[in-house]
């Protein structure tokens, strides 16, 4: 004996209505859409050809990540920072304890001209080819500001030799 049959006809998924699982179809392919958009919004996956996930971590596994024994700059409440040098050149990288305080030194920092590559609640300072070498072990995005760069700086990142590098 055969069960009853769908009909595609009703849509109101009852036997012979042939959409019953058109709704749960549709529910299904609405969860899958949520869950890629909530992965790339939230930084889930890479963060474009090339380029690995953007890292998270303290201080200490950020700069263990690249390869550097972190030298302490400087300590707060909201910050920490620290001078790091590897086989690829001068950084200073700094973490921050909330997302706030971080856009509000970045805004801050940019006035002094520089590359930056920006992770989640972390800040890498160098010029432009080593913000690359780190981005590529990293991720993270990066954001320039020409605002007060000098075109004969050898430290275009305010690591130190400019003079700029207290942000």
């Amino acid at each position: 004996m055969r069960g009853p049959t769908q009909d595609p006809g009703n849509g109101r998924g009852e036997a012979g209505g042939g959409t019953a699982g058109r709704p749960r179809r549709r529910a299904r392919s609405a969860t899958v859409s949520a869950v890629a958009l909530l992965a790339a919004l939230t930084g889930c996956g890479e963060d474009g050809p090339g380029i690995p996930r953007t890292a998270t971590g303290t201080l200490e596994e950020l700069a263990a990540e690249v390869g550097c024994a972190p030298e302490p700059r400087a300590a707060t409440d909201e910050l920490r920072q620290a001078d790091c040098r590897t086989g690829d050149g001068r950084f200073v990288l700094a973490t921050f304890t909330t997302d706030r305080g971080q856009r509000e030194w970045l805004n801050a920092a940019k006035d002094y001209g520089g590359t930056y590559l920006v992770g989640r609640r972390w800040v890498a300072v160098a010029g432009p080819d080593m913000v690359g070498a780190l981005r590529a072990e990293l991720g993270g995005d990066v954001e320039r500001s020409a605002h007060g760069t000098d075109p004969q700086d050898p430290d275009p990142g305010g690591t130190g030799a400019s003079g700029h590098g207290g942000h």
